[in-house]
């Protein structure tokens, strides 16, 4: 992997519909299903993303899972984890975490989630895949700020 890379280069990791940070570039949306009560042509204007990309988000079974599940513990989640990360490991998502994590030593753009809390959302186990392959990725803002300036 290059070691060569701007320090504004990388991969910002959001909440879909939050207002975009400066210098974010696209963002991809990781998400199973478009906003609900959106018209298409709204999705980049109103920070929604540029880009649907569904293959990065949980399959519907899995999501599905989590929805009815009503417990909110760490066995649950650590469930959950286990079989995102396998599916991330099938061979297309391997080799699309395989290009976002070169891209980002040369580019910058987002990939996101609507879900409010980060630990708890797919996007932070696409963040560990991501930085397990080599990714520059920005840190997560401090909680009750939003990264505007990132």
């Amino acid at each position: 992997m290059r070691e060569a890379y701007t320090a504004s280069s990388m991969i910002r990791i959001v909440r879909l519909g939050e207002k975009r940070g400066r210098g974010e570039g696209v963002r991809i949306g990781t998400v199973r299903r478009p906003p609900r009560g959106v018209p298409a042509d709204r999705f980049a204007k109103d920070d929604w993303y540029d880009v649907w990309y569904p293959e990065l988000s949980p399959s519907a079974a899995l999501v599905a899972k989590a929805l009815s599940s009503t417990a909110d513990d760490d066995k649950t989640w650590r469930a959950f984890v286990k079989k995102f990360r396998a599916e991330m490991n099938e061979p297309a998502a391997r080799r699309t975490l395989d290009v976002l994590a070169a891209l980002s030593h040369d580019a910058n753009f987002a990939v996101g989630c609507y879900c409010a809390d980060e630990a708890r959302c797919h996007r932070s186990v696409l963040r560990a895949l991501l930085e397990e392959r080599g990714a520059v990725v920005a840190d997560p803002p401090k909680a009750g700020r939003a990264d505007s300036d990132a």
